[in-house]
């Protein structure tokens, strides 16, 4: 019993033992394991601070090798920058003398299109010019036919009328013919009454003419106007010798004048004037000396450098050179001598002989201007 309680107790101390060895054991192991464990992560600590040191040197050296590859390469890139920019600056040379080439060739052909702008122009100007005259060639010719068939249908009228003017004018002449015979037993008598008349009308403007003459005498020669003062002279004495002429003529020819029949007219301000030969002989002359004295007083203004005006003339106002009174009214001689007296102005003035020649000293105005000035008809 006790031998087997021994046993048991012995049992027992062999488990426990065993057990505490093998829990023993097993605590040994397992900080065995942990010290293993430790050392082996310091060791890859130890590792691993070595790796990044050996990193860190790494970088280090790199970078200083950088910057040793960065300063030898430096000149280089340097040399490499200025080349660069040599040939950056050719570049943009040849580029400004290609864009200057280009903006030369453009204005050429700015030019050459301007150029040929201007030629297309210029000939459809020449185009249009050359059609143009062709145009107005064809409405001339139009306009022309157009005319002429007016002028046509215009002259077909104008010798209707003609024809029916002239048959008037027969006519008329005919009555006037025979009113003439009808007052021949008159006409003497009126004749001689008008002659007096006409005289003494003649003797009260002669008076005032010569106080005009002297007022024009001292305004020429305050103008200084000398070669007009000289005409003016010679005016007024050719005026008084040709005045003693008429009144010669005239009383030697005084009957044939109070019997002779009227046989002309003449139409001035809208009105017929009858006239006998001596009446036509002196409305002649009164035209012919207008131009005459006309042409000597154009002559001295021009040669006085003065405006030409034959209204501010003495002969063109007096205009009674070559008149006396006799066979015609004064107001009629006086229209007719300044018809002349301007003519004859305008032909002196500009020194040519438009309306009139010269023959023998003298100036006479031309016998189809007179015609057209006088416009006598024949009443026979």
């Amino acid at each position: 019993m006790n031998v087997n309680v021994l046993k048991r107790v012995v049992v027992a101390f062999v488990i426990s033992g065993v057990l505490l060895t093998g829990a023993s054991m097993a605590a040994g192991a397992q900080e065995n394991q942990d010290k293993q464990q430790r050392k082996q992560q310091r060791k890859t600590e130890q590792q691993q601070t070595a790796q990044q040191q050996a990193s860190q040197k790494q970088e280090k050296q790199q970078r200083k090798q950088q910057v040793q590859t960065e300063q030898r390469q430096q000149p280089n890139k340097q040399q490499e920058t200025q080349a660069a920019q040599k040939q950056a600056n050719r570049q943009q040379r040849q580029q400004e003398a290609q864009a200057a080439q280009q903006q030369q060739q453009s204005e050429q052909q700015s030019q050459a299109a301007r150029k040929q702008a201007k030629q297309q122009r210029q000939q459809q100007q020449t185009q249009a010019a050359q059609q143009q005259p062709i145009k107005q060639q064809r409405q001339q010719q139009d306009q022309a036919a157009q005319q002429q068939q007016q002028s046509e249908a215009a002259q077909r009228q104008a010798n209707r009328q003609q024809r029916q003017q002239e048959a008037q004018a027969v006519q008329q002449r005919q009555q006037e013919a025979q009113a003439v015979q009808q007052r021949s037993g008159n006409g003497r008598q009126q004749r001689v009454e008008q002659q007096q008349i006409r005289q003494t009308q003649y003797r009260e403007q002669l008076a005032q003419q010569q106080s005009l003459l002297q007022q024009r005498t001292s305004q020429l020669q305050q103008q200084r106007r000398m070669s007009q003062y000289r005409y003016q002279q010679q005016y007024w004495q050719s005026l008084r010798q040709i005045r003693l002429q008429n009144e010669r003529y005239y009383n030697s020819n005084r009957n044939s004048y109070f019997y002779a029949a009227s046989n002309y007219r003449y139409l001035r301000g809208g009105s017929y004037y009858q006239t006998n030969q001596y009446g036509a002989n002196l409305l002649r002359q009164a035209v012919n000396y207008g131009y005459e004295q006309g042409y000597r007083s154009g002559q001295a203004d021009r040669q006085d450098r003065w405006n030409s005006s034959y209204q501010d003339s003495y002969g063109y106002q007096d205009a009674n050179y070559g008149y006396s009174g006799y066979y015609v009214d004064q107001g009629d001689y006086n229209h007719y001598f300044r018809e002349g007296f301007r003519r004859g102005y305008e032909d002196g003035y500009d020194s040519r002989h438009q309306y009139g020649s010269y023959s023998n000293g003298r100036y006479s105005i031309l016998g189809a201007v007179l015609s057209a000035v006088l416009n006598l008809e024949s009443l026979r």
